[in-house]
């Protein structure tokens, strides 16, 4: 049974992930489904535009199913990661490059693997469930999908806040992020796709959208900027330690101390390299160097036990918050086989 539901609904292609009761997470299948119907109707002239949505109150997409990641590369096998990173990769670039418009609508959990597929889409919209959010480094992994350069283009240091804590945004911070652009309570969203779908414009939606609700963000962008300002692990965490007692601190420090020294690290050079950067390719080879990596040379396999699989939250990093430059460096290094993105 396909995972996504494809079809036309008049001047539109519709998508919409059918995986609720796995939070809609995103499988290798799905990733080549959408990359397929997104060639279809690039050049079908009886497609205006695409919406994309998903079945479920709880998740647009919670993330990648990496289930399978985990079980072929702990028996060693690392080219089944390697060749669904690259795949979807390929499939997030498409949609960030893509000649009509998108429209998502995103819900419930939007995370990692459902940020490559509804972040990168033209006309971004969010409810009032939306929880958007990048947890790689938790994982062992960096953020990824397109999603560091999401992350290089937010505001201040909002970008190494969000990336290295995985904290969680709103409605409001998503779109002061620059995560999403318009803000449309769930109530009226099925009037607004059959509006999309009947006129094969985005006018309706502009016209529908809402003022977004207020961002906790914005409203403390200058403490998390000097929060983060050092741009090393040991200097945010001495600064987040000295404003101990604080909300947004004390969660940020917790997040630094339990996430993945080298994952973290690794985003932070990936945010220096990403910074005034618009081509969504360059982001994304760079993210699979690291991802490529991750499960010989990284800590993705010890990550995902820890978190997902014996869920005991006590993974043992092969690093510390002193991780070397040289280290990083050797997991964003070209790779003998760099990611490309012709289509198979």
């Amino acid at each position: 049974m396909s995972q996504v539901n494809i079809r036309r609904e008049g001047r539109a292609g519709r998508m919409t992930l059918t995986r609720p009761e796995a939070l809609n997470a995103l499988s290798h299948e799905m990733s080549l489904q959408i990359e397929a119907a997104l060639r279809s109707w690039a050049e079908d002239p009886e497609v205006a535009l695409v919406v994309l949505d998903a079945e479920g109150d709880k998740a647009f997409c919670a993330g990648g199913d990496i289930r399978e990641m985990y079980d072929t590369g702990r028996a060693g096998d690392y080219a089944y990661g390697r060749t669904f990173w690259r795949d979807e990769y390929r499939m997030n670039a498409l949609m960030a490059e893509y000649p009509k418009p998108v429209v998502s609508f995103l819900n419930g959990f939007v995370m990692g693997g459902g940020v490559g597929v509804g972040c990168h889409a033209s006309h971004r919209v969010v409810g009032e469930s939306a929880r958007i959010a990048m947890p790689e480094c938790g994982i062992g992994l960096v953020p990824d999908v397109g999603g560091s350069l999401l992350l290089a283009r937010a505001p201040g240091r909002l970008g190494a806040y969000l990336g290295l804590t995985g904290a969680r945004m709103g409605p409001g911070d998503a779109i002061h992020a620059g995560f999403a652009d318009h803000y449309l309570p769930e109530a009226g969203w099925e009037a607004a796709k059959a509006a999309l779908c009947e006129t094969g414009t985005t006018a309706p939606l502009l016209k529908a959208a809402r003022p977004a609700p207020v961002s906790r963000l914005a409203e403390n962008q200058d403490y998390i900027d000097a929060l983060f300002a050092s741009g090393t692990l040991p200097g945010i965490r001495a600064a987040l330690s000295e404003e101990s007692g604080d909300d947004i601190a004390d969660r940020a420090l917790k997040a630094l101390e339990t996430g993945c020294p080298l994952s973290m690290a690794a985003t932070l050079e990936l945010l220096e390299r990403l910074h005034g950067e618009e081509d969504i390719r360059k982001a994304l080879s760079l993210e699979f160097r690291f991802t490529a990596r991750a499960m010989e040379h990284g800590d993705f396999i010890e990550g995902i036990r820890a978190q997902i699989i014996d869920r005991d939250r006590k993974p043992r990093w092969r690093h510390g918050l002193d991780v070397t430059p040289e280290t990083v460096s050797a997991m964003l290094a070209p790779l003998e086989q760099d990611l490309t993105f012709d289509a198979p």
